[in-house]
């Protein structure tokens, strides 16, 4: 069975390597994003799965980086006479003329439990809504976003302190480990599908910059699971005398220092923690940074930052 992978995210890169490594798979194309341009130059660099892709070397897959899936696209695919295509993080959608060109159709890896939080942001959905388990679902491909048949699905518990960069590490290594049986099983005319229950759906939105914008009118809990929904990107931030605060790691306070009443902002007193007060508790912060500066422990923050406590952050 002849594969193309279709992937950008680091999340998919396990999933593409797991490829390589299982019985009458061959892997003959690599999709990818367009190389973007990163750091202080503008340097156009390959996305996480181009760059896993290129280490396999002159022998490896063919790599594609079209900006536009258009007949141009078409045609480079189809020379590779693919049976099958798999998608995990690609970030765009493929239409009838595009999976047209797979005689077996496509899956797609979906890090959530199917049919809920269909969309592009699973993890962080998880996380922002504390949920107690989450999940991966493997699905076929429908032109309809993540509306396709369920082929296979593992369920993943959350323990409460998962960030964004931590649950997709997870999640990463699950899916390469549940992809080799759905391909041995679609290869083998043995895999079954379970339709979705569209009335149980429920969809989350792409994450922008200015959702890491803190409300500390929101509750101490809601805030603290935003800082680890957006960690490592786009981070959670405030601002502080006309300064970008960005912060890092912090816990909802249980200790003796609950001093209610004040203003949702309000830089309280330190206690384990630097306390400030939402709309109802009040967050611990432990590590902090101020915009373009280096990352610190709270307290080596309050030695550079004395007029912190009692300031109101915005």
């Amino acid at each position: 069975m002849r594969i193309l992978f279709a992937g950008s995210s680091a999340i998919a890169v396990p999933s593409l390597e797991a490829l390589c490594n299982i019985n009458g798979i061959e892997l003959v194309g690599v999709l990818t994003n367009p190389d973007s341009p990163r750091g202080r130059h503008g340097t156009p660099v390959p996305s996480d799965v181009g760059e896993a892709a290129e280490r396999f070397g002159s022998n490896g897959p063919r790599i594609l980086k079209p900006m536009k899936l258009d007949a141009a696209a078409r045609e480079q695919v189809a020379a590779l006479k693919p049976d099958i295509l798999v998608s995990f993080a690609y970030g765009r959608i493929f239409g009838p003329k595009f999976l047209a060109l797979f005689p077996l159709g496509g899956i797609n890896i979906h890090p959530s439990l199917l049919p809920k939080y269909r969309g592009p942001s699973p993890i962080q959905a998880a996380i922002l809504n504390r949920d107690t388990i989450t999940g991966i679902s493997i699905q076929t491909l429908a032109l309809d976003m993540d509306c396709g048949d369920i082929l296979a699905v593992e369920q993943i518990p959350l323990s409460g302190k998962e960030t964004q960069g931590s649950l997709s590490e997870l999640a990463a290594i699950k899916a390469a480990q549940m992809l080799p049986d759905v391909l041995n099983k679609i290869n083998n005319k043995t895999v079954k599908a379970a339709v979705q229950n569209d009335s149980e759906a429920s969809y989350c939105k792409l994450v922008s910059k200015e959702d890491g914008i803190i409300d500390w009118s929101r509750s101490a809990a809601e805030i603290e699971a935003k800082i680890r929904a957006f960690d490592p990107w786009p981070l959670c931030r405030t601002i502080h005398n006309g300064r970008e605060l960005i912060i890092l790691k912090a816990d909802v306070s249980k200790g003796a220092c609950e001093q209610s009443g004040g203003q949702p902002g309000l830089v309280l007193a330190v206690n384990d923690g630097i306390l400030i007060q939402t709309g109802d508790g009040i967050l611990a912060v432990t590590h902090l940074q101020y915009q373009a500066k280096k990352a610190l422990f709270w307290r080596d923050f309050l030695n550079g930052a004395r007029d912190f406590s009692g300031s109101q952050l915005v």
